[in-house]
């Protein structure tokens, strides 16, 4: 079955030619092709906060969908270029760690390296392999080009660790994977630890701790408290949030990515 979309995420705005030439390459050889852009803001060279988005959004896509995902602080150097094969999917991103999320997560079959020149368009491209290498491997594979065509099986890869959250009857030790457009603040931590937690523990008060503030509201919606105030609460991505309705809870906080937070049973009066 050939693809249906290309659905493209990368850090190169939208100010300049990056992504007009990652479409100009794919649709002069697939002119059919729908492209869809997930997003082109992502905080440059910023690896992890791509996988993030990607993770957040590609089981929502159709079947077959091709992802071209490009963050790429190693353009130009010895690291490889991927190309995975899932039970639906298909991802193309450098070797960086970016996929780590997805091969954690998605159903993958095989994990291949694109080393087949005969579907670049330049061998010693240094400085735009995405455009050069990325984007026409992209197209061929949405034209029905077999997986095995572009390169050898890729048996060693780079993936980040990621910290798992820690839980006990009465505490759940997490940290900040993501900060969003709206200064939400995405944990680690599962809603159904929350509720399996709040569970034994019918009769208590709990609270989210970061650093040494309290933020004593759990709510349904980012709407549970007035203007400004501080909440935690089961997010989309069946994701504990911090927010501030209306506002940036990460500004509020002074949180980022990697911080430490826990939630824990209130001690009695």
């Amino acid at each position: 079955m050939k693809a249906p979309i290309i659905a493209l995420i990368t850090d190169f705005g939208q100010e300049d030619f990056f992504v007009a030439s990652l479409k100009g390459v794919i649709l002069k050889i697939n002119p059919t092709i729908q492209i869809v852009d997930i997003t082109h803001y992502i905080p440059s060279f910023d690896v992890q906060a791509a996988g993030f988005v990607l993770y957040s959004c590609y089981k929502f896509f159709p079947e077959k969908t091709i992802f071209l995902i490009v963050v790429d602080p190693g353009v130009g150097s010895l690291r490889k270029i991927m190309l995975v094969e899932s039970r639906y999917y298909f991802y193309i991103a450098p070797d960086n760690g970016l996929l780590s999320l997805i091969l954690r997560t998605d159903d993958i079959k095989k994990i291949r390296e694109i080393s087949n020149k005969k579907f670049w368009l330049a061998e010693n491209s240094t400085t735009f392999e995405a455009r050069d290498k990325m984007a026409p491997v992209a197209a061929y594979l949405s034209q029905g080009v077999p997986c095995s065509e572009f390169g050898p099986p890729l048996e060693k890869y780079k993936e980040f660790k990621f910290k798992e959250p820690r839980a006990s009857s009465r505490e759940i030790k997490g940290s900040i994977l993501y900060v969003d457009k709206f200064g939400n603040l995405i944990t680690n931590i599962p809603s159904h630890l929350l509720e399996r937690m709040k569970e034994k523990n019918s009769k208590r008060d709990f609270c989210l701790v970061f650093k040494k503030k309290k933020i004593n509201y759990y709510g349904q919606s980012y709407s549970s408290v007035a203007k400004g105030n501080l909440l935690f609460l089961g997010g989309s991505l069946g994701l504990v949030e911090i927010a501030a309705r209306e506002e940036s809870a990460a500004m509020k906080l002074g949180a980022k990515v990697r911080d430490e937070v826990r939630i824990i049973v209130k001690s009695k009066e």
